[in-house]
């Protein structure tokens, strides 16, 4: 459990206060025991912890490089939030007979976008990957916009796609660091987390008196304890490539290897570094109180190593209440070794509080009401519905 805070005030037009939540031990201090990495054949390679985004292990991390059918994670993931997986998907010519894997779809033939982004991701269909794009997208060439779009979304910087499958051309790139993000992303989101973990899948065959089935390439799902994704990928430029996941304890992790003749294994030695010597560590409650009339709107919590935790700071920035924020009266900015590496919103207590749906990144709301009366509560929704103060 987190010990309660003290605080120290001072005023100005915005009220910035230091929480004195740092556990001692020098803020600048470089460790000198960190674990040594395994070693790689990946010609690049990274390691994330999925809930906070820090990378753990990068070796030429942000090198731009072919990533073959890596590419369909990104198409999975926008295909998701901007597609109705319920809606028909048609074939069209320039989808049927797509070079390269296959699901070996039917020129015309029409399936839910739900069991084409299974044959997208267990089975890598280019066939797939193709009719996704037209009807997400209007044309291939929309659909890669909207992927383009998510790229500056996520702030990367060694990533531009130039189609949605994967295969070689020019201006086709990313990096195992910016894979990684993308990974960490969509592994949020519900939807896609259930369909890269899934061994196998059965779908309608309109062309056949049996259905399709498709076994997953990811061997990882069989050969790692605890594996639940994600990707297979291989092109004569690209050679091997490789993105998995792994959840232990509460905490996931992803590899990103980029042309490793030994992915199945390197993967397996990463994860295990990752799993032993940076657990994930709640550093803020969701709900927990501050000052006793605020209270956190969200958690925090990251991936630590041995002597990290001593050397996190937090520090609350307060400003004054205005009628149409809600109950919102500031943040909380957590920093390891002086870089910041979160923030967590804080509320009056009962606040109406606005929280992502982590099926489309929508906001919903909840109530945080954290030892606050009912009747706090009341009020703070009455006054959001008609804008009081």
């Amino acid at each position: 459990m987190i010990k309660r805070s003290i605080f120290r005030f001072s005023f100005t037009g915005m009220m910035v206060i230091s929480l004195l939540l740092t556990a001692g031990s020098s803020v600048g201090a470089v460790e000198n025991n960190k674990p040594r990495p395994p070693s790689m054949n990946a010609r690049a390679a990274s390691l994330i912890d999925v809930k906070s985004g820090r990378i753990l292990y990068s070796h030429h991390g942000d090198v731009e490089m072919p990533v073959a059918s890596l590419t369909k994670i990104m198409t999975a993931i926008v295909a998701i939030e901007h597609g109705k997986l319920d809606e028909m998907v048609s074939v069209s010519k320039n989808a049927y007979r797509k070079e390269g894997s296959s699901i070996y779809l039917e020129l015309g033939e029409e399936m839910t976008l739900e069991n084409m982004l299974y044959g997208l991701m267990l089975r890598s269909g280019n066939d797939a990957a193709t009719a996704i794009a037209e009807h997400v997208g209007g044309s291939e060439e929309g659909f890669v916009h909207l992927m383009n779009e998510k790229v500056k979304m996520l702030g990367l910087k060694h990533t531009q796609f130039r189609n949605p499958h994967g295969l070689d051309a020019k201006g086709h790139y990313s990096s195992a660091n910016d894979l990684a993000v993308i990974t960490a992303y969509s592994l949020q989101n519900p939807v896609f987390k259930e369909i890269v973990k899934t061994p196998s899948k059965k779908a309608p065959n309109p062309n056949n008196p049996w259905d399709y089935k498709w076994d997953n390439k990811n061997k990882m799902l069989r050969l790692y304890e605890g594996a639940d994704g994600v990707k297979t990928g291989y092109t004569k430029t690209a050679r091997r490539c490789l993105v998995s996941s792994a959840s232990r304890a509460g905490q996931q992790l992803a590899v990103v290897t980029l042309n490793d003749g030994d992915d199945w294994n390197d993967h397996a030695k990463l994860l295990d570094y990752g799993f032993a010597y940076y657990p994930l560590k709640e550093i803020i409650e969701e709900g927990q109180p501050v000052q006793n009339e605020f209270v956190t709107g969200s958690g925090f919590s990251y991936a630590l190593a041995s002597g990290e935790f001593e050397r996190i700071q937090r520090k609350l920035f307060l400003k004054n209440a205005r009628a149409n924020d809600f109950g919102y009266r500031g943040q909380i900015i957590i920093s390891l070794d002086g870089r910041q590496i979160g923030r967590v919103p804080i509320y009056e207590k009962g606040s109406f509080i606005p929280s992502p749906d982590p099926a489309r990144g929508k906001p919903t709301s909840r109530f945080v009401i954290a030892r606050g009366s009912l009747g706090n509560a009341f009020t703070a929704v009455i006054r959001s519905l008609f804008f009081v103060d």
